[in-house]
């Protein structure tokens, strides 16, 4: 009894200090947003004279700038608009592509497999502005300069959803596929049927990193994209700062209204998110 008591009280020792760590962690991560969102409530004097900062001078805040940011006098909205469209699109297109790839590459065996595969993962460890250049010189060519196509088309089949994709996939049992096929289940059918109902905590991961990445995304789509009212959020957001003037109050409330729709993703799937990122990293 005794030394079930100590293991106890151990338990309870290591439980406290792990709640003490986790409240810790969650302040230090609350912190920055809680600190932008009091300076979205200040004029932008206020925000150059104080900085970003945690003091509550009540008398300075209201909610004038996100008043003016809904106003209309501002295109925020419309950079709104298109950051919705362009994400959306993005994240099911490669979620589709990249899980279709990735099946192929787990349950199929077929010639230079293992070379395609590298290549893959060679891609991966590519930055983005070495590839920029002829990116760039290939969407000229095809005509797709101040389009949404032009921003979503070259990214839909990622080497990373990809990779993510076949590891998930080569922990599900063939079994499945050879029951379905004599079954007489076509191998699109199988696909359909089977391994994408399989795959929702795997859609659920990727979905929020796919989908995070494409609404914050600013390089390629300020290089694509020259008309005002095609521009994404971040770059609008980032007109606003010009020589000639700045609108920090402004620019700081679109700031803190443009997490939301990434809030709102994350709580509709973070149910499968920690399910998917584990079965993610079995190796096949």
């Amino acid at each position: 009894m005794k030394g079930k008591s100590i293991k106890q009280s151990r338990f309870t020792v290591q439980s406290g200090m792990m709640l003490i760590l986790f409240i810790v962690m969650a302040v230090i991560t609350l912190t920055p947003f809680v600190s932008i969102f009091l300076a979205s409530l200040r004029p932008g004097k206020e925000i150059m004279r104080q900085g970003l900062g945690l003091n509550l001078d009540t008398s300075v805040m209201s909610f004038n700038n996100y008043s003016y940011l809904f106003s209309g006098e501002t295109p925020y909205f419309t950079w709104f608009k298109n950051s919705i469209i362009i994400t959306a699109v993005q994240t099911v297109l490669t979620l589709f592509v990249s899980a279709f790839v990735g099946y192929g590459f787990a349950m199929y065996d077929f010639k230079f497999k293992n070379l395609l595969f590298m290549c893959v993962l060679i891609i991966m460890m590519v930055p983005m502005e070495i590839i920029m250049l002829p990116l760039f010189q290939l969407i000229i060519k095809l005509g797709l300069i101040d389009s949404i196509w032009g921003v979503i088309l070259p990214f839909v089949a990622g080497p990373l959803p990809i990779f993510f994709f076949r590891q998930y996939l080569s922990g599900i049992p063939k079994d499945f596929l050879d029951a379905a096929r004599v079954d007489g289940c076509s191998e699109y059918g199988i696909f359909a049927r089977i391994v994408l109902p399989l795959m929702k905590p795997a859609f659920a991961a990727m979905g929020i990193f796919v989908g995070m990445n494409s609404w914050n995304s600013f390089l390629w789509p300020m290089i694509v994209l020259n008309s005002k009212e095609k521009l994404t959020l971040p770059i609008g957001l980032n007109a606003l700062i010009t020589p000639y003037g700045n609108n920090y109050d402004v620019l700081i409330a679109g700031a803190v209204f443009s997490v939301v729709p990434i809030v709102i993703l994350f709580i509709l799937f973070q149910k499968y998110f920690i399910a998917g990122m584990t079965a993610g990293g079995v190796k096949g």
